[in-house]
Protein backbone atom coordinates (compact mmCIF):
# COMPACT_ATOMS: atom_id res chain seq x y z
CA UNK A 1 0.00 0.00 0.00
CA UNK A 2 1.33 3.01 -1.04
CA UNK A 3 1.88 6.43 1.80
CA UNK A 4 -0.79 7.84 -0.21
CA UNK A 5 -3.16 5.33 0.02
CA UNK A 6 -2.05 4.39 3.71
CA UNK A 7 -2.72 8.41 4.89
CA UNK A 8 -6.64 8.80 3.03
CA UNK A 9 -7.32 5.27 4.78
CA UNK A 10 -6.20 6.72 8.44
CA UNK A 11 -7.96 10.13 7.71
CA UNK A 12 -10.90 8.51 6.53
CA UNK A 13 -11.10 6.28 9.98
CA UNK A 14 -10.87 9.57 11.49
CA UNK A 15 -13.60 11.12 9.84
CA UNK A 16 -15.83 8.36 10.70
CA UNK A 17 -14.74 7.86 14.17
CA UNK A 18 -14.85 11.72 15.04
CA UNK A 19 -18.74 12.18 15.25
CA UNK A 20 -18.73 8.75 17.87
CA UNK A 21 -16.30 10.80 19.91
CA UNK A 22 -17.21 14.11 19.80
CA UNK A 23 -20.93 12.78 21.12
CA UNK A 24 -21.03 14.12 25.01
CA UNK A 25 -22.78 11.42 27.05
CA UNK A 26 -25.57 12.54 29.13
CA UNK A 27 -24.89 14.64 32.22
CA UNK A 28 -24.39 12.66 35.60
CA UNK A 29 -26.16 13.40 37.87
CA UNK A 30 -25.29 16.02 41.05
CA UNK A 31 -23.06 13.93 43.39
CA UNK A 32 -24.75 13.98 46.44
CA UNK A 33 -23.93 16.74 49.19
CA UNK A 34 -20.92 15.30 51.47
CA UNK A 35 -21.44 14.17 54.91
CA UNK A 36 -20.17 16.89 57.33
CA UNK A 37 -16.96 15.01 59.00
CA UNK A 38 -17.00 13.90 62.05
CA UNK A 39 -15.99 15.69 65.04
CA UNK A 40 -12.01 14.43 65.57
CA UNK A 41 -11.71 13.52 69.41
CA UNK A 42 -9.60 15.68 72.11
CA UNK A 43 -6.53 13.94 73.68
CA UNK A 44 -5.37 14.69 76.60
CA UNK A 45 -2.20 16.87 76.85
CA UNK A 46 0.46 16.52 79.51
CA UNK A 47 0.34 19.41 81.68
CA UNK A 48 3.40 21.41 80.31
CA UNK A 49 1.56 21.83 77.58
CA UNK A 50 -2.08 22.07 77.97
CA UNK A 51 -0.34 25.13 79.51
CA UNK A 52 0.24 26.61 76.56
CA UNK A 53 -3.47 26.14 75.45
CA UNK A 54 -4.82 27.78 78.36
CA UNK A 55 -2.12 30.73 78.59
CA UNK A 56 -2.76 31.25 75.09
CA UNK A 57 -7.16 31.34 75.29
CA UNK A 58 -6.78 33.50 78.58
CA UNK A 59 -4.49 36.16 76.95
CA UNK A 60 -6.57 36.22 73.51
CA UNK A 61 -9.87 36.46 75.81
CA UNK A 62 -8.58 39.62 77.52
CA UNK A 63 -7.34 40.80 74.11
CA UNK A 64 -3.54 40.68 75.41
CA UNK A 65 -1.44 41.09 72.63
CA UNK A 66 1.65 41.13 74.72
CA UNK A 67 0.67 38.18 76.69
CA UNK A 68 0.13 36.49 73.59
CA UNK A 69 3.82 37.45 72.32
CA UNK A 70 5.17 36.35 75.40
CA UNK A 71 4.00 32.43 73.95
CA UNK A 72 6.08 32.92 71.50
CA UNK A 73 10.55 32.22 71.30
CA UNK A 74 12.04 35.59 70.62
CA UNK A 75 12.13 34.45 66.48
CA UNK A 76 8.31 32.93 66.54
CA UNK A 77 6.00 32.82 63.76
CA UNK A 78 2.46 33.77 63.54
CA UNK A 79 1.18 31.90 60.08
CA UNK A 80 -2.47 32.91 59.37
CA UNK A 81 -4.75 32.82 56.52
CA UNK A 82 -4.67 35.36 54.02
CA UNK A 83 -2.11 37.66 55.86
CA UNK A 84 1.32 37.59 55.19
CA UNK A 85 3.87 35.44 57.91
CA UNK A 86 4.62 37.63 61.03
CA UNK A 87 8.29 36.81 62.93
CA UNK A 88 9.65 37.88 66.29
CA UNK A 89 8.19 39.02 69.27
CA UNK A 90 7.31 42.43 68.42
CA UNK A 91 5.89 42.15 65.26
CA UNK A 92 3.43 39.15 66.41
CA UNK A 93 2.33 41.28 69.53
CA UNK A 94 1.59 44.28 66.68
CA UNK A 95 0.17 42.00 64.53
CA UNK A 96 -2.37 40.77 67.72
CA UNK A 97 -3.02 44.88 68.56
CA UNK A 98 -6.69 44.79 68.07
CA UNK A 99 -7.38 41.52 66.74
CA UNK A 100 -7.31 39.34 70.07
CA UNK A 101 -10.58 39.03 71.99
CA UNK A 102 -13.39 36.85 72.40
CA UNK A 103 -13.89 33.19 74.26
CA UNK A 104 -11.82 31.58 72.15
CA UNK A 105 -11.79 27.86 73.04
CA UNK A 106 -8.54 25.75 72.07
CA UNK A 107 -8.93 21.73 71.97
CA UNK A 108 -6.02 19.43 71.04
CA UNK A 109 -6.21 16.73 68.22
CA UNK A 110 -3.11 15.14 68.64
CA UNK A 111 0.54 16.19 70.14
CA UNK A 112 4.13 15.08 70.18
CA UNK A 113 7.15 15.94 72.20
CA UNK A 114 10.95 14.87 71.77
CA UNK A 115 13.59 16.21 73.97
CA UNK A 116 13.33 20.06 73.33
CA UNK A 117 10.91 19.87 70.13
CA UNK A 118 6.99 19.38 69.94
CA UNK A 119 3.61 20.06 67.91
CA UNK A 120 0.27 20.13 69.13
CA UNK A 121 -2.24 19.90 66.43
CA UNK A 122 -5.88 20.95 67.42
CA UNK A 123 -8.95 22.79 66.07
CA UNK A 124 -11.23 26.10 67.64
CA UNK A 125 -14.17 27.69 68.38
CA UNK A 126 -15.64 30.02 70.13
CA UNK A 127 -17.95 30.21 72.60
CA UNK A 128 -19.60 27.44 74.08
CA UNK A 129 -20.48 25.99 70.57
CA UNK A 130 -19.14 22.49 69.97
CA UNK A 131 -18.26 23.59 65.96
CA UNK A 132 -14.95 23.94 65.45
CA UNK A 133 -14.59 26.71 63.13
CA UNK A 134 -10.74 26.40 62.42
CA UNK A 135 -7.11 23.72 63.41
CA UNK A 136 -4.27 25.07 64.29
CA UNK A 137 -0.43 23.78 64.56
CA UNK A 138 1.80 24.77 66.97
CA UNK A 139 5.48 23.61 67.12
CA UNK A 140 6.98 24.03 70.15
CA UNK A 141 10.63 24.50 71.71
CA UNK A 142 11.82 24.46 75.20
CA UNK A 143 15.38 25.00 76.76
CA UNK A 144 16.17 22.16 79.02
CA UNK A 145 13.92 22.33 82.05
CA UNK A 146 12.25 25.62 80.76
CA UNK A 147 8.36 26.36 79.63
CA UNK A 148 7.27 25.09 76.49
CA UNK A 149 7.46 28.20 73.92
CA UNK A 150 5.87 28.57 71.01
CA UNK A 151 7.81 28.56 67.58
CA UNK A 152 4.70 28.81 64.86
CA UNK A 153 1.28 29.27 65.22
CA UNK A 154 -0.32 28.11 61.55
CA UNK A 155 -4.04 28.72 61.73
CA UNK A 156 -6.58 28.61 59.01
CA UNK A 157 -10.46 28.37 59.29
CA UNK A 158 -12.39 25.18 58.00
CA UNK A 159 -14.45 27.22 55.41
CA UNK A 160 -13.33 29.51 52.29
CA UNK A 161 -14.21 32.82 53.01
CA UNK A 162 -16.68 34.92 52.24
CA UNK A 163 -16.97 36.62 49.26
CA UNK A 164 -16.90 40.55 49.67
Amino acid sequence: MSRHSLSSVVLGMMLLTEPVLAQSPAAPAAPAAPAAPARLPDVALPPALDRVLRDYERAWRAGDAAALASLFTEDGFVLQSNRPPVRGRAAIRAAYEGNAGGPLQLRALAFATEGTSGYIIGAYGYGNSSVDIGKFTLTLRRAPGGPWLIVSDMDNMNAPPRQR
